[in-house]
């Protein structure tokens, strides 16, 4: 995600120090014209904005926190940080107001896109933090974006929206499984009942993507229906937070539970390295299809 975004944050005229854990992914940004940093401290040295993309908690409070490396001992009063990631609205609360002490800012904007719409700039953010901030972070967004939906100071409130999304992304990839493995094991093509259904009463991005790649049974991050993909253990992760924060707030939410188990269980059998729409092979085995070619051994522990 992190490249598409450098892309087009250099396109917009924007000078870019990058660091990564992934030695290939900082290669490939120098190659466009980035510098690289030795820790997240470096980037957050002297300049105005910071704009992170790491794939859970505990690593956003890392590059933030991390004595000596974090970037918020780093960075200048009056500077902006602005999270990108899915991760729970209270550490996006945690963050702000680490940063407020500090005297730099920080807007939770997490996105809904895959890497390759990204390089499209078809990114929509969901937004949540000081108007001032939001405001100083909007001209960031926008280079990536296709619409940035603001839902109010709560720096945590554009992550609730993530969740929300996610999960509706997740429960749909699960009934589709469930419909296709109907369609399959009553004798018809999955893939025709699939295309009826996404061209008429389905016509959607999520049903369209989702769906092709559940008919097909296309699950490997790098084919070319996947794409880049959306590792099946980042999907566990969003569920998680969806149920977390269902209970939290008092919100029933009995799929979220059976979908929660779902994942975990997809996870389980191996499958966390595959794009998160391999949940619905499970559906497939339950109902007596053999998918093992498609399906990567158990881990053994």
């Amino acid at each position: 995600m992190g490249l598409p975004m450098l892309d087009n944050f250099m396109a917009a005229g924007y000078q870019m120090k990058v660091y990564d854990v992934n030695s290939t992914a900082v290669e490939a940004a120098t190659a466009k014209g980035a510098t690289s940093a030795a820790s997240p401290a470096l980037v957050a040295t002297d300049v105005d904005a910071v704009v992170t993309m790491v794939p859970n908690d505990r690593v956003l409070r890392e590059v933030t926190c991390a004595p000596d490396t974090g970037i918020l001992g780093a960075m200048r009063a009056g500077s902006l940080h602005v999270s990108c990631s899915t991760v729970h609205p209270d550490t996006s609360r945690e963050l702000a107001a680490l940063h407020a002490t500090a005297g730099s800012s920080f807007v939770g904007a997490p996105i809904f896109a895959r890497a390759d719409g990204v390089a499209q700039r078809l990114a929509s953010f969901c937004v949540g933090g000081d108007a001032d901030a939001v405001a100083a972070a909007r001209p960031l967004l926008e280079a990536n974006a296709n619409g940035i939906f603001e839902f109010g100071t709560d720096p945590g409130a554009g992550n609730v929206v993530k969740i929300c999304g996610n999960y509706m992304i997740a429960s749909t990839i699960q009934t589709c499984a469930e419909a296709l493995s109907l369609a399959e094991k009553s004798g018809l093509d999955r893939q025709d009942v699939m295309s009826m259904l996404n061209s008429t009463i389905f016509d959607c991005l999520i049903h369209r993507g989702y769906g092709d790649r559940i008919a097909q049974r296309s699950h490997v991050p790098g084919e070319p229906l996947v794409g880049p993909g959306f590792q099946l253990e980042l999907g566990l992760k969003d569920v998680t937070l969806a149920c977390d924060v269902a209970r939290q707030v008092q919100a029933p939410m009995p799929f979220a539970t059976l979908l929660h188990d779902r994942f975990l269980a997809a996870a389980a059998r191996g499958r966390g390295q595959l794009d998160w729409s391999a949940v619905a092979l499970s559906a497939s085995e339950e109902a007596g299809v053999d998918v093992s070619h498609l399906a990567p051994p158990l881990k053994k522990k």
